[in-house]
């Protein structure tokens, strides 16, 4: 990455540009105000940008607050359900492009959520330079438009997300649990889907397409997603374990270093790939037989990536979901631009390495019939 992206990255890829004062003061006392030095001029920069988004917030709660607390629970969105690096963002990006069905909530609002109805317009116009061309770990194009992960929004509202374990790596343990809430005080799960359901119901502030929603930890969160909403429909993909892993690898050692604010161990990456994943599944399979069979659907991304055009295709038929057909042709448009896409490649893992992934993730091996 060249010196000017990676200074660009540094400044705006952190998603906790967009927490309030208050909420960002709660943050540090929570972590005991350790900011690792190297890390200063991070928190220096969020501490700046805080002071602004609570003054923005006021005037969004008086020009819109009314109207949120009045607006009526969107309908039953679309979820995409995955493990990090399995294709969820492909998958997420195909079925956006059916613009007539779906909205999503994009790059900007989902790490300004207190305040996009109010500076979306203005901020995205005038400083489009703030987001990089293309994603560290991927390559893959970024605007301040493109489909983004939901998951920065509550924890923004709510400092409750796992995430928040990769800025504040010495306490991961403590906010792990937030991936599945499981053994969390009721409360804060509670105050999470109170503030999951607000920020659907400002995206679908005068627009009344279903909600398009793709966050990795969601796929261990499905009895707390159906009890917000018990018509969900929900597409899971997933992919090699050996390259889930090396891709999640690859992953802390390039974004990773964007979002930081203490300084990682190192050491312990490797682990907490596979605990995390671990624990997902555990609660994923726990989970799944509460969605009826006609609300699910389980692909590869091998097939996705073979043949993106039949296999949303499948995705449409498989969960009742309309307008294929019309929707055929700008979708295979969409695909025939994303040629000549260059994705990461990986030298194999060592033997040593290999065997405790095939050991650890035997379930997803076995779930995906991937050769170990």
């Amino acid at each position: 990455m060249s010196r000017k992206l990676k200074h660009r990255w540094s400044i705006s890829h952190n998603y906790l540009t967009g927490i309030t004062f208050g909420k960002w003061c709660q943050l540090l006392a929570e972590n005991h105000f350790q900011i690792s030095p190297a890390y200063l001029h991070r928190a220096a920069v969020i501490t700046l940008a805080s002071l602004s988004n609570s003054a923005c917030a006021a005037v969004e709660t008086l020009r819109f607050g009314k109207a949120i607390k009045q607006a009526e629970k969107p309908k039953a969105p679309l979820f995409i359900l995955g493990h990090w690096r399995s294709g969820t963002t492909l998958l997420h990006e195909l079925l956006a492009q059916d613009s007539a069905q779906f909205q999503f909530p994009n790059t900007y609002q989902v790490v300004n959520p207190y305040t996009f109805l109010t500076t979306e317009n203005f901020t995205t116009r005038m400083f489009p330079w703030l987001v990089p061309e293309k994603r560290p770990m991927d390559n893959m194009a970024l605007k301040f438009t493109s489909p983004q992960e939901d998951e920065f929004a509550p924890l923004l509202m709510t400092l409750t997300s796992l995430y928040l374990g990769t800025s504040f790596p010495r306490r991961m343990e403590h906010y792990d649990r937030y991936m599945t809430f499981r053994d969390v005080d009721r409360t804060k799960v509670e105050a999470w889907k109170a503030a999951f359901v607000q920020f659907c119901k400002k995206l679908s502030l005068n627009d009344d397409r279903t909600l398009l929603i793709k966050s990795p930890p969601h796929t261990a969160r499905i009895r707390t997603i159906l009890e917000m909403f018990p018509d969900a429909r929900f597409v899971h993909i997933h992919r090699d374990p050996y390259r889930v892993f090396q891709s999640q690898r690859h992953f802390f050692d390039t974004a990773g270093w964007y979002t930081y604010l203490q300084k990682p161990d190192i050491d312990a990456i490797d682990e907490g790939i596979l605990q995390r994943h671990e624990v997902m599944y555990d609660a994923f399979f726990e989970d799944l037989p509460l969605i009826p069979e006609d609300r699910f659907i389980d692909i590869r991304f091998d097939d996705l990536e073979s043949d993106p055009v039949n296999e949303t295709g499948k995705v449409y038929a498989r969960l009742g979901l309309e307008g294929f057909a019309r929707f055929k042709s700008e979708l295979s448009r969409y695909v025939d631009a994303l040629k000549g896409y260059q994705k990461n490649s990986f030298t194999d893992l060592d033997p040593a390495t290999k065997a405790i992934v095939a050991d650890r993730w035997a379930r997803s091996f076995d779930h995906g019939n991937y050769p170990k």
